[in-house]
């Protein structure tokens, strides 16, 4: 069993406005803590089960303080519903000015405000291999415990950077493409996109802001058949990323 006040801090670090005080955040399951755990971040405390501590092959950081809790303890300090193995207390790493690369592609959100989605949309980048994830200022916070567990594991490899979105699109090259999705726009199916500049994605019922919109030089379209009104957001994402690097 913690201490009341390890206890205290834990849960402090549900909210942002203590995430962004303290500069830690929370790893929660046994899938993101093995990443976290093989990854260069550093964590600040650990609390475990005994079982997971166990398991072969693990390794814990010297000199990091290791508390030793039930699952029921580990359930009732955290966000997961169930939890048999374990929450790291992290450092929030420094973030990395996102610029993007010739010849790579980075992506951007723009008010996306569930940690799920965004979380998810963290896992496509890492899983196509891009440079990053720019966010805007009113998307949810990347270091929210849902959107790091909705990365599994991806947090602790694409750098994400959250920004006035507006702003840094205009500061970038006027020579760069800027990608935007867009039910008005051109059918993505019928296009050969290479994977270079940036891919700006809006939130599902809102789609992307004006000044946003106002940066965009072409503005892709999914194609549908049926009756639904839009796709999820990360599943919007994944089909334009794919066609993306169709041809790679």
């Amino acid at each position: 069993m913690v201490s009341k006040a390890v206890a205290k801090y834990v849960q402090q670090l549900h909210q942002k406005k203590y995430r962004q005080r303290t500069g830690t955040f929370l790893v929660e399951g046994a899938k993101s803590l093995r990443e976290l755990l093989s990854s260069g971040l550093r964590p600040e405390r650990l609390l475990l089960t005994t079982d997971f501590a166990a398991q072969p092959g693990l390794r814990l950081p010297a000199q990091v303080p290791v508390d030793v809790v039930s699952a029921e303890e580990l359930t009732r300090l955290g966000t997961l519903q169930t939890n048999d193995a374990g929450l790291a207390v992290v450092r929030i790493p420094e973030e990395t000015a996102l610029r993007p690369r010739p010849g790579e592609l980075l992506l951007a959100l723009d008010q996306v405000r569930d940690p799920g989605n965004v979380g998810t949309l963290i896992r496509l980048a890492d899983w196509y291999g891009l440079q990053g994830v720019v966010l805007s200022d009113t998307c949810a916070d990347a270091w929210n415990p849902k959107t790091v567990s909705s990365t599994m594991g991806s947090f602790t490899r694409v750098p994400v950077w959250q920004r006035d979105l507006p702003a840094w699109l205009r500061q970038l090259p006027p020579e760069l493409p800027v990608y935007g999705a867009d039910l008005h726009g051109d059918n993505v199916h019928r296009l050969q996109l290479r994977p270079t500049g940036v891919l700006v994605m809006g939130s599902e019922s809102h789609g992307l802001t004006e000044p946003v919109e106002a940066c965009l030089t072409q503005r892709l379209h999914i194609p549908g058949r049926g009756g639904a009104e839009s796709l999820n957001v990360a599943i919007s994402a994944a089909i334009l990323l794919d066609n993306f690097f169709r041809g790679e």
